[in-house]
């Protein structure tokens, strides 16, 4: 059996606050496989980010462990192996100064150190990142000026041009419209196609139900985890459970019927 690409172990964390314990995460186990795509759901305040944090190394771990590739994760495996694109990326580039072709190079200073030159290698890189995401007409326009959609997919650009053994994605598709989400899932679906391990983060269901080799249900606890086919024969019943608040299902116009999540507090 060959070794997971990712792996979290027994990790669990609360937050101390005024004399008071809140626990976002309790005994959470999860393995991802070279290869895969994986969307992790829940409701806001379900632990979603504090998971993303921790496999950052944003927060230091309370209780459990996190490997790559067998390995127990440290500052540099992790740096070299996660890329990361967070759902503030588009509203970040808003009025910043730079050129696609340098924000994307940018994803390479932690690698080669901030002050070298880049070279010829960088630049094929470069060419080749642009290229798999359709974005090489956009290289030397400013960042500023691109749509929402554009501007995640020169992010995603940016987060594997150090060619990360595992991609993830928190929120991406926050502020950005519809027509532009079902194309940002196309270029998941490519990414995918081309061996790339997602890991994805979602309040919403139905939105990567129909392209995820897996899915992970949580809320605290990991109440579901396993393929998309059994976790589309979870009832209505069961999921609002989990969820706390009841779901309807609904259609997506890019997906087969699914469960619709709102948010919630």
């Amino acid at each position: 059996m060959s070794t997971p690409v990712f792996e979290i172990r027994n990790v669990s964390y609360k937050y101390y606050e005024k004399m008071e314990t809140t626990v976002a995460l309790k005994d959470i186990n999860l393995k991802i496989e070279r290869g895969e795509f994986m969307a992790i759901v829940g409701p806001n305040g379900s632990g979603k980010s504090t998971l993303i944090k921790l496999i950052l190394g944003i927060k230091k771990l309370q209780e459990g462990e996190i490997l790559i590739n067998g390995k127990r994760m440290n500052r540099r495996n992790r740096e070299t192996k996660i890329g990361y694109v967070s759902q503030k990326a588009a509203s970040f580039a808003k009025g910043f100064p730079a050129t696609v072709k340098e924000v994307v190079l940018s994803g390479l200073t932690k690698k080669r150190g901030l002050f070298k030159k880049f070279n010829k290698e960088d630049f094929k890189a470069l060419d080749e990142v642009l290229d798999l995401l359709d974005i090489e007409d956009l290289k030397n326009k400013n960042i500023a000026s691109l749509s929402g959609g554009q501007t995640q997919r020169v992010f995603i650009a940016r987060a594997l041009i150090n060619k990360p053994e595992i991609l993830v994605l928190d929120e991406p598709t926050e502020g950005i419209d519809a027509k532009n989400v079902y194309s940002f899932y196309e270029v998941l679906t490519r990414l995918k196609e081309s061996g790339t391990t997602i890991l994805l983060v979602t309040h919403d269901i139905g939105v990567v139900v129909d392209q995820a080799d897996t899915v992970a249900c949580l809320n605290e606890h990991l109440h579901f985890h396993g393929s998309k086919q059994d976790f589309l024969k979870l009832d209505e019943a069961e999921l609002s459970k989990v969820y706390g608040f009841p779901l309807q299902l609904v259609n997506h116009d890019h997906t087969r019927s699914c469960c619709e999540v709102p948010y919630a507090n």
